[in-house]
């Protein structure tokens, strides 16, 4: 029997019959399922559909040693969320998107039943995607100091640019006199990178991507660094206000001494499906080599 857990926010009228003809179709195989609390109760008071679940769960996720996959039900900012419940346990995340644009979050609402299907008659394949981790000496994200996306280092409140040293093991790479640096993961080089002017690398690189947002010298551009070593920021002057965003998470601080960026000791698995690969992704969501003349 297959153990599942789902995980989702709110979202539009749009979506309610999808959401429901997914648990109806759920009934039709075997499976038990739990659900985020918070979002047992939406479906319940907006939906005004109560799920036939074994439960439901909080964060943080203890004991899920014995479940065999997670959906994540929204968009791209959902799925990483969901990334922080699985950590290193390792368990295959299924994206459902419940809006319109979405990479990770890549089934679309019309073809849920097929999806579902596919994975009950175990149709799929897992997709490892490699993390980033950081250590600030504030240690300001605990145990959730990694990221499948990016970190950004960016100015805060002030209109002044900011100054970082970049330096990738003991080499300095740049100073960047910007208002910010993003450094991305592969998966990240099509999010917040990308719209800095970054460019897309595949999944399989083994890269990092350092991006200047908005860099005061022209002839600075987006780098493809190895990720088998260590990238370090120091900040030069006294800044008043940085903000340090970690996918969907950050803070605010007055200044950092320096934060040391390397890949994560361990990867997350997504769930790949209708034997989609990247490019077909790219070709879909961002509409890749599309001419209008054509």
């Amino acid at each position: 029997m297959m153990k599942i857990a789902i995980y989702g926010r709110r979202f539009n009228r749009s979506f309610n019959g999808s959401i429901i003809q997914m648990f109806e179709t759920l009934k039709k195989y075997d499976v038990k399922y739990w659900i985020y609390k918070p979002f047992a109760s939406f479906i319940k008071e907006k939906v005004f559909y109560e799920p036939q679940c074994e439960g439901v769960f909080n964060q943080p996720i203890d004991g899920w040693d014995d479940i065999d996959m997670i959906f994540s039900i929204g968009g791209d900012g959902t799925f990483l969320e969901t990334v922080t419940l699985v950590k290193d346990k390792g368990i295959p995340i299924l994206g459902i998107n419940s809006g319109r644009l979405g990479f990770l979050a890549n089934v679309s609402k019309e073809v849920i039943p097929q999806a579902l299907e596919q994975i009950f008659n175990n149709e799929y394949e897992l997709e490892e995607r490699s993390l980033l981790q950081i250590d600030t000496e504030m240690d300001d994200f605990g145990d959730n100091n990694f990221a499948l996306n990016e970190v950004a280092l960016q100015k805060h409140v002030s209109p002044s640019m900011i100054k970082v040293h970049a330096y990738y093991n003991n080499d300095l790479i740049n100073t960047y006199w910007s208002d910010g640096l993003i450094v991305s993961t592969p998966t990240g080089s099509s999010a917040y990178s990308l719209s800095c002017g970054g460019p897309i690398v595949h999944p399989n690189s083994n890269n990092f991507v350092i991006t200047p947002i908005a860099p005061h010298n022209l002839t600075v551009r987006p780098l493809v660094i190895s990720d088998a070593g260590v990238i370090r920021l120091k900040l030069e002057g006294v800044q008043k206000t940085v903000k340090l965003s970690l996918d969907y998470r950050a803070v605010h601080r007055s200044f950092y001494e320096e934060i040391v960026i390397k890949k994560a000791d361990f990867k997350v698995n997504l769930v790949k499906l209708f034997n989609n690969n990247y490019f077909s992704t790219l070709q879909k969501k961002l509409m890749w080599g599309v001419d209008l003349r054509n």
